[in-house]
């Protein structure tokens, strides 16, 4: 059995295929009369009369519109300012995953449980790139969990890697996109755009050898291609993404509604293997 044939078979062991696979108070100021008193130079002719009164000269101030003042004299902050594309690309680990935990770029962040950063060696040559998270990895902030999770564990060890060894898994968006109904959805044009610099310092930081998209959110996503691009065309094909090689292939949890297609994702990880082992 040829090497390629043994790695191929132990590939689809591994994917369980087997040979097939103040409050403010208003207040006003009162003022009062003055009462003149009697003009006390006038002679003492008996007892005095009462002198008449003289009214009042002192204007009464103008009126304020007490809904025209502020609450407080104090200047209350706004949100949080959300950082700019170019200062991401400053930032370094500790920065970037404080940055992800507190975003509010976009509505997502309304929704979610956790943030979902991603997760492995950060000097991996290999880095994972997958849709976003789901319902699992919503509610346990880790990417790849669950039965997708499961087999892409298993894609990774069939080609010698595991989850923080030499591999980094990552999405495109951080935060779990869902519908009207609260069912799983792929991330909107919109959700991509802003969370898309959070990834590209991920790649900058990790400085991997090659990239796999998993499935057709990310790949078109990095690609920046037409929606309707199917996956089947992109595959067997080497594209760059940040100066380095991409590789598309199937998403784990399509591969678990597609079984037939666990061999083309084994001949896509060749691909990516052999593009890895020239790059070295």
């Amino acid at each position: 059995m040829s090497s390629n044939a043994g790695r191929r078979a132990v590939f689809l062991d591994e994917m369980g295929v087997g040979p097939l696979w103040t409050r403010r108070d208003a207040h006003v100021a009162r003022v009062e009369d003055t009462a003149a008193s009697a003009d006390t130079n006038s002679p003492d002719t008996g007892t005095a009369a009462d002198q008449p009164r003289i009214a009042s000269t002192t204007a009464m101030p103008a009126t304020v519109d007490m809904d025209d003042l502020p609450w407080t004299d104090v200047q209350l902050d706004g949100p949080p300012k959300a950082p700019s594309a170019p200062e991401v690309a400053q930032m370094n680990w500790i920065q970037l995953k404080a940055s992800v935990a507190g975003c509010v770029k976009c509505d997502l962040c309304q929704g979610r449980t956790h943030t979902v950063f991603g997760v492995g060696d950060e000097k991996a040559k290999w880095l994972f790139i997958g849709e976003g998270p789901g319902r699992n990895e919503d509610l346990q902030g880790e990417p790849f969990v669950g039965q997708a999770g499961k087999l892409l564990d298993n894609m990774l060890r069939a080609i010698g890697l595991q989850r923080g060894q030499n591999a980094y898994i990552a999405n495109i968006v951080k935060c779990r996109p869902t519908d009207a109904s609260g069912k799983d959805r792929p991330p909107t044009a919109q959700e991509t755009e802003v969370c898309l610099p959070y990834l590209e310092r991920q790649i900058a930081l990790i400085q991997p050898t090659v990239l796999v998209a998993l499935g057709k959110t990310a790949a078109l996503t990095l690609l920046g291609l037409d929606p309707d691009t199917p996956v089947s065309r992109l595959r067997g094909k080497v594209h760059r993404y940040a100066d380095r090689p991409l590789i598309v292939t199937y998403h784990p949890a399509y591969l678990l509604r597609n079984m037939p297609d666990k061999r083309k994702a084994w001949e896509d990880l060749s691909l990516a293997m052999q593009i890895y082992a020239g790059a070295d």
